[in-house]
């Protein structure tokens, strides 16, 4: 029984008693449990004082398992919420991972921020607790934000770029004429996000994927007015991170009016059926230049070097603006990009 009084919570405080299965529950675990509460077995000061990080542990239990901390509970976590500082980066992303994967991990974040818990580790979401718009006064970016975390998959790199997608906005919110407005909020995002995920030590594909998922999360806003080109270019930017951005930009549409949230959806379906109809067309999944370095060099009589890339930048360019290229044509666009730039052969050819 003392033991089980130094566990983090009453619904981790119950064991069987061996050689005899006899049930022990001191707490009362099976209790708080049938009745949704969470509590610790001593007063949670102590339980908090033997390891801080089960403060976070608990928004976790709550996301998981849709229990209610105790108000003694919360209490103690607004009272002891510095000692989080004590604990490592990766058991507090460790925990975090759990928490965003989770059936409810809107309500674990809310006990994370109401409770100052964020502030330790992720101050920047409770700084989304600012105005969104004009239009949307009852909806401010953090309630916003938690809700499309909730619309996304129970994937962690999908979540985690859900909770950090706008949390550029505070630092890029203008007053203008039209109303509040966050220019560029996705660039200044992506990078308060990688310095974030590097400071909570998360590995670094996590890192980079997240990223790449904040800086390109408004890119579908444009879209009405899309060329092929510019849907090539989208496949191409989001890479192996297409299926989690196409997801990501639905979630983020939480719009109450229901006529606007139709219009977006369609919007959306018909991007993916566009790129579905390349793809078939084109194989968009490995989109490359016409011809390769080795190709370049020979053709032009140029060694290895930063020429070789500018002309198949400039070939992997003609193939998101035309599509498939066939060789005889890329040849013949290679001779004059490098004439135009007095490059190899083409160019002496040009000047003689």
């Amino acid at each position: 029984e003392t033991d089980l009084s130094r566990r983090d919570f009453t619904i981790n405080a119950m064991a069987v008693r061996l050689p005899e299965r006899v049930f022990v529950d001191p707490f009362g675990g099976v209790r708080d449990l049938a009745a949704k509460r969470l509590d610790t077995p001593l007063e949670p000061e102590v339980a908090f004082s033997d390891d801080p990080l089960r403060m976070l542990r608990a928004a976790r239990f709550a996301a998981q398992l849709d229990v209610d901390p105790t108000p003694r509970v919360l209490a103690a976590i607004r009272a002891m919420h510095e000692r989080l500082r004590i604990v490592s980066a990766e058991r507090i992303a460790d925990e975090l991972s759990k928490l965003l994967v989770a059936p409810h991990p809107a309500k674990g974040l809310r006990i994370v921020v109401e409770t100052g818990l964020a502030e330790e580790f992720l101050p920047e979401l409770p700084a989304l607790a600012l105005e969104q718009d004009p239009v949307h006064r009852h909806k401010d970016v953090l309630k916003h934000t938690l809700a499309v975390v909730e619309r996304c998959e129970p994937d962690l790199v999908l979540r985690l770029a859900a909770l950090l997608h706008d949390i550029g906005k505070p630092a890029t919110r203008e007053i203008t004429p039209e109303g509040v407005q966050f220019h560029h909020h996705e660039v200044v995002g992506a990078r308060m996000a990688r310095e974030r995920l590097r400071a909570l030590r998360y590995p670094n594909e996590i890192v980079e994927d997240v990223t790449k998922l904040v800086e390109l999360h408004l890119r579908f806003h444009g879209y009405p007015s899309w060329s092929d080109a510019a849907v090539r270019r989208y496949v191409r930017d989001a890479g192996h991170l297409l299926d989690r951005l196409n997801q990501l930009t639905r979630a983020d549409c939480t719009t109450q009016n229901p006529r606007k949230a139709r219009e977006l959806a369609a919007l959306q379906d018909d991007l993916e059926e566009r790129i579905a109809r390349l793809a078939e067309e084109e194989n968009l999944e490995s989109m490359r230049p016409p011809l390769d370095g080795n190709q370049v060099m020979a053709h032009l009589g140029i060694p290895p070097g930063p020429d070789v890339g500018r002309a198949l930048e400039y070939l992997m360019q003609v193939r998101l603006d035309r599509g498939p290229v066939g060789e005889e044509e890329a040849y013949r666009l290679l001779d004059a990009w490098a004439a135009e730039h007095g490059v190899g052969r083409a160019s002496r050819r040009a000047g003689s």
